[in-house]
């Protein structure tokens, strides 16, 4: 089979999977309900209860999830690359932490303001990680031979660190019933309200899912180093600016509509590429598609696993993204 064909056939499999799954998830919970009484429209709204848990309770979580899992596979794939890290993740450079510490004074000082429907958490979540995003940018950009990812890893850790330091004070003078929803926010979750966050959020997203798709082979000739990118006619500064910051700004708009949601990053690229293999033509899409799903599939298990009582959807990534990352450690080790 030519490269080409096994393209087309690696990314049809997980297209399929992920529409069965974003099909499949919103018709399970503790009330059962039929798809085709839901999209019945000879029933009148009001008395049509499968239509109104479908289209008002379930399908923007499912929406939600598929859009964030997706969006922070395909950054945690270009900035493993970018890195040459296979440990590197969407939060590795600080933006989820500025992006939480917006959430976090919204929060605790009781923003009041909103744009087109969305609320100000999102807002000055999204507002923290373009700061956070523009301060590690500035750090490695300093150097005279452009970007440099030694100095962009460490920025971004150091600014991790400081950032969670003030999301720790700002708890601590909080009361108890902002610091509690600010903890709860912390956790990760896919309770939106409606479509106006998801609709608010995918401008950012396309462009960076846009952005990803022509970097693909890019990706592939970086990941072997900046040299030997360089020799074969890479542009090394301006493809690692772009992986950067279109990395950067996919993943402050998954934070906005998610919260820090971790590890989805770090574990739908290995195991996409323990399945496909390491070329980033194929890697990129199937990571998006397969970390959409995957996340659309533990949200469906935070919100049955112990029903009526919901699980943050943060809390399953890590109990699952957790002993993944140290076997990662220990394999490459």
């Amino acid at each position: 089979m030519s490269i080409r064909g096994r393209i087309i056939g690696v990314i049809a499999g997980f297209a399929i999977f992920t529409v069965v799954v974003m099909v499949w998830a919103p018709t399970v919970g503790t009330t059962s309900i039929s798809l085709a009484k839901a999209f019945d429209r000879s029933l009148p709204w009001d008395s049509n209860v499968d239509a109104q848990i479908f289209f008002v309770a379930r399908l923007p979580r499912v929406l939600s999830g598929a859009l964030v899992g997706a969006t922070l596979a395909a950054a945690g794939v270009v900035l493993q690359a970018l890195l040459r890290n296979p440990l590197a993740t969407p939060f590795t450079l600080g933006v989820s932490a500025g992006a939480s510490l917006g959430a976090m004074l919204a929060v605790t000082m009781n923003f009041g303001f909103g744009l087109l429907g969305v609320s100000a958490i999102p807002l000055a979540s999204f507002a923290g990680s373009i700061i956070a995003t523009g301060i590690v940018y500035a750090l490695a950009s300093s150097q005279r031979r452009g970007l440099s990812t030694n100095v962009l890893l460490l920025a971004g850790v150091t600014l991790n660190a400081f950032f969670s330091a003030m999301i720790l004070f700002v708890q601590y003078i909080a009361d108890f019933t902002e610091a509690l929803r600010a903890i709860r926010w912390m956790m990760g979750g896919l309770d939106v309200a409606g479509y106006a966050p998801i609709v608010a959020a995918l401008p950012f997203t396309i462009i960076s899912l846009i952005a990803f798709a022509f970097m693909a082979r890019t990706l592939n000739l970086l990941s072997a180093g900046s040299e030997a990118a360089a020799a074969r006619g890479v542009e090394v500064v301006r493809a690692q600016r772009l992986a950067f910051l279109s990395a950067s700004l996919a993943t402050g708009a998954a934070v906005s509509l998610g919260g820090p949601i971790g590890f989805i990053g770090i574990i739908v690229p290995h195991l996409v590429r323990l399945l496909v293999g390491s070329d980033h033509r194929i890697v990129l899409p199937a990571s998006a598609l397969f970390g959409a799903s995957f996340l659309v599939l533990c949200d469906l298990a935070a919100r049955t696993l112990m029903a009526p009582l919901e699980i943050p959807v943060g809390v399953v990534t890590a109990m699952i993204g957790g002993p993944f990352f140290l076997w990662l450690l220990v394999r490459n080790s």
